[in-house]
């Protein structure tokens, strides 16, 4: 399960952050994760829930997602198009020959914290 993998290393991320701030606790971490990424929404949530209660910084913090989706450009044609994981081909010209331009993302957008005053 490489969702326990990347929630680790985004709860580093955030708690280093947090802590920085002088921070008392992290409420809510909002991420942008791409399809192509191949993130099991159940595993991710389960993976936040176990790993989030070792920390009292983050216990009960809520992990908010937003998907997105593939998009590409063909580099015989110059277009840009929408696919699914699986179809890379160009839907103008017919071209393999394509750049995934969002669809890869794993971004920490923002996190809301309190803080002791």
């Amino acid at each position: 399960m490489h969702e326990m993998g990347i929630v680790s290393g985004i709860l580093e991320s955030v708690t280093a952050v947090a802590r920085n701030a002088g921070a008392s606790r992290i409420c809510k971490v909002n991420l942008r994760i791409g399809d192509m990424r191949e993130v099991v929404p159940e595993a991710m949530a389960l993976a936040w829930e176990v790993l989030c209660e070792e920390d009292p910084l983050t216990d009960g913090c809520e992990l908010a997602t937003e998907d997105v989706h593939p998009e590409s450009v063909c580099n015989a044609c110059g277009t840009v198009f929408s696919h699914d994981r699986f179809h890379l081909r160009c839907p103008v010209c017919g071209s393999a020959d394509t750049r995934l331009v969002h669809g890869r993302e794993l971004d920490i957008v923002s996190i809301e914290v309190e803080h002791p005053d």
